[in-house]
């Protein structure tokens, strides 16, 4: 019994010292006072990591949460990437959240109908992006929101944009109308691209889509004036009206000087704009004005449109934007 005694009574010291140990400042703490973002690079170890913390004044003995980590953590790996540390987290939970991989994910938005010069100047004015990259083909970028984390490759956003656009573009693809005015995908880009360019108004998609289609398919010129200005300025804003030695001028855009299709897509289309095309409204139209409310109406007939151009022109006059 005295021999068992003696056991308790060592294991009941060793307990007491591993508490003392364990309370004191030997494994260290925690000491976030707001929250506060943390960088773990590629390849760092754990031993980095915690220098890091501890130069960032987030805990107060590298060595404590090494130690910490020994006795207490998983063996899961910590993993890289832009972490949220917040007020309050112990070290165990800082521990816990480097090896969860819940990295801080930033968002950049494409619009619909924004043309590739415009996607690169987004990208490269991201300063948590690196890498340079060239401009995108035009028409391979899906519009749409994606998420990146702090120092990722432009290049690889750029190739995950593009993967969209080629996934949405065969599945819509194996989905379209039998009836359709193109024959490939590539030439459903590029009037996509026409009429994302010409209507804000989404209702109106279908019908521009159908009008086009007409158009194609009676072997009339498109005459889209989004494609007299993107030689111009490759999809920037135009700033001002179109003149009459730009309409006349002849190149692989100008709709209004070729039959058919422009060479290329003029802008990134939305999926909106790439599934009308697909499934275009059917309807006997070929003219489209104006109407001054933001949208277009539509007509069959050169003469019915020639009335709504004047109309238009009518509307302008009294607004005061021409003679």
């Amino acid at each position: 019994m005295k021999k068992l005694g003696c056991i308790v009574g060592l294991f009941l010291a060793l307990a007491a010292a591993a508490a003392l140990l364990f309370g004191s400042e030997v494994l260290g703490q925690a000491t976030i006072e707001e929250e506060t973002p943390f960088v773990i690079s590629a390849g760092s170890s754990l031993t980095a990591v915690a220098a890091d913390l501890e130069t960032a004044d987030l805990i107060s003995s590298a060595d404590g949460f090494l130690l910490r980590a020994r006795l207490f953590g998983s063996s899961d790996p910590i993993q890289a990437g832009e972490f949220a540390l917040a007020p309050g987290m112990s070290q165990g939970e800082i521990l816990a959240a480097f090896q969860s991989g819940d990295v801080i994910r930033r968002f950049v938005t494409i619009p619909e109908g924004m043309p590739s010069v415009l996607v690169w100047e987004r990208l490269m004015a991201e300063e948590l992006l690196t890498g340079e990259i060239p401009v995108p083909p035009e028409g391979s970028i899906l519009p749409d929101t994606y998420a990146f984390e702090r120092g990722q490759d432009r290049a690889k956003l750029i190739e995950q944009m593009q993967s969209a656009m080629d996934i949405y573009l065969a599945e819509t693809w194996s989905e379209r109308s039998d009836d359709i005015a193109v024959d490939t995908i590539r030439e459903a880009l590029i009037l996509a691209a026409i009429v994302e360019k010409e209507t804000g108004t989404p209702e109106e998609r279908r019908t521009i889509a159908g009008l086009y289609s007409n158009r194609l398919r009676s072997g009339m010129m498109l005459q889209a004036d989004p494609t007299i200005i993107y030689p111009i300025t490759k999809g920037k804003p135009l700033g001002r009206r179109i003149r009459q030695s730009e309409i006349a001028m002849v190149n692989g855009y100008n709709t209004y000087t070729m039959l058919g299709l422009p060479t290329g897509p003029i802008t990134n289309p939305g999926r909106e704009s790439i599934a009308a095309v697909l499934d275009p409204e059917a309807h006997e139209y070929l003219f489209m004005v104006a109407d001054g409310t933001g949208g277009h109406e539509f007509n069959a007939t050169l003469d019915g449109h020639n009335a709504a151009v004047e109309q238009w022109f009518q509307l302008r006059r009294e607004r005061g934007e021409m003679e």
